[in-house]
């Protein structure tokens, strides 16, 4: 029998990779799409253990490139399910990378959030188990992502501001 309720720690992803001179640019840093694609498969490998479903990729939320990564670096990518939602769930990740100058102690590059979808054989989408934030960090992640979807979804138009409760609550 299937979970109802999942941790956080069961979707916990790590990916760790070498910059190679192929993957980066004219400066010798990582190509931000290169990064974008590493990130795309471990948020996704992180949605599947949550979900035991083949999952799609529906939106990168957030991505913030915050420090160059430069070739040789051995870059590690962590990331977790954060929320579970009907069909869908979000996906923190936040990237590492140690360099020649920097093997001890890492650095943090990029942090992105990324939504998924579990769908079925025929692509449909399936319902998900929930989840259950255990750490002060995966809570605080879990209450804001209800926030995120609703700014997501007003924005989509799919929702109307006043419907988004989470969001006006900040506004009180």
């Amino acid at each position: 029998m299937k979970k109802i309720a999942k941790s956080p720690s069961e979707s916990k992803t790590i990916v760790t990779d070498l910059v190679l001179p192929s993957e980066t640019n004219s400066i010798n840093t990582l190509f931000g799409g290169e990064l974008l694609a590493r990130m795309d498969r471990a948020a996704s490998i992180a949605a599947q253990r949550h979900s035991e479903k083949v999952v799609v990729t529906a939106s990168v939320n957030h991505v913030a490139f915050n420090n160059t990564i430069p070739l040789g670096s051995i870059v590690t990518i962590k990331a977790k399910v954060s929320r579970a939602f009907k069909t869908s769930m979000e996906v923190y990740l936040d990237v590492w990378y140690n360099d020649n100058n920097n093997w001890n102690t890492p650095i943090k590059a990029n942090e992105a959030i990324f939504t998924f979808v579990a769908v079925d054989e025929k692509r449909k989408p399936v319902v998900i188990p929930q989840l259950k934030p255990e750490t002060s960090e995966e809570k605080k992640r879990f209450d804001g992502a209800l926030r995120r979807r609703q700014l997501s979804l007003v924005l989509a138009g799919k929702i109307k501001a006043e419907e988004a409760t989470e969001l006006k609550a900040l506004f009180k």
